[in-house]
């Protein structure tokens, strides 16, 4: 019988062990997660789990990814609505931080991949394709710059820095804001605040008359570059 048959067939499937995966790496972080508690909450023996995945590091990496297809929104939610360069990003940004606010166990778990280094993520090949959310920011931004609307000098990657510092920061800082400012960034009010604050802050962002601080991006990397890249975007 197929492990992607539905549990009410009487199978557990592979992705409800790495569902069950990311909430106990989340909570726990990677050396305090053990096989047996997954294997016990997920149905799946230890040793079938250690068929499909090797060993724990090689189910760590598995639910590495499924935090990070969960942090991207869905191709409808990108799908623009508006041709109007300032409308067009506020839709992308609040599908950004919707989706991350909706999946906050899979930002605990990216965040603490970033501290830690247990999938050795510097050095190792990308776990998933960011290239939807990077391009279709890229067609705004190009869109608004020849529109006159947005300032020159600013890429995809700045903008995604943004937004998705500010995303993380209310699930990482929580308890910090909430004790020191009495301001507890889980209430609905500063949910929707949030959402407000990252909307304006890349818009102001875009639209200040802040002089370019020279080249076409803040930051320097080999994906999502604008240079060489405009016109394959535009076609």
């Amino acid at each position: 019988m197929s492990t992607e048959q539905d549990l009410e067939h009487g199978t557990v499937t592979v992705d409800r062990v790495v569902s069950i995966a990311l909430e106990c790496f989340a909570k726990h972080g990677f050396d305090d997660t053990r096989l047996e508690s997954i294997a016990q909450r997920s149905g799946m023996s230890k040793r079938m789990i250690h068929y499909h995945f090797g060993d724990k590091r090689g189910l760590y990496v598995r639910t590495l990814q499924l935090a990070i297809s969960r942090l991207r929104p869905d191709a409808q939610d990108m799908a623009l609505e508006s041709t109007v360069p300032v409308e067009a990003m506020a839709q992308i940004v609040d599908a950004i931080y919707d989706r991350m606010s909706q999946e906050e166990s899979s930002v605990r778990l990216v965040t603490m991949e970033n501290l830690f280094g247990q999938a050795d993520m510097l050095r190792g090949a990308p776990l998933a394709d960011q290239s939807s959310i990077v391009l279709q920011m890229e067609r705004i931004l190009m869109m608004g710059q020849d529109a006159g609307a947005f300032r020159p000098g600013i890429a995809a990657v700045d903008v995604y820095g943004i937004v998705a510092s500010l995303c993380m920061f209310r699930v990482t800082n929580r308890a910090t804001f909430a004790n020191l400012y009495g301001t507890d960034m889980a209430d609905d009010d500063n949910v929707d605040g949030m959402r407000r604050l990252v909307r304006d802050a890349v818009l102001a962002f875009l639209t200040s008359n802040m002089r370019n601080t020279g080249g076409m991006s803040y930051l320097v990397g080999t994906f999502g570059q604008t240079d060489g890249g405009a016109q394959s975007i535009y076609e």
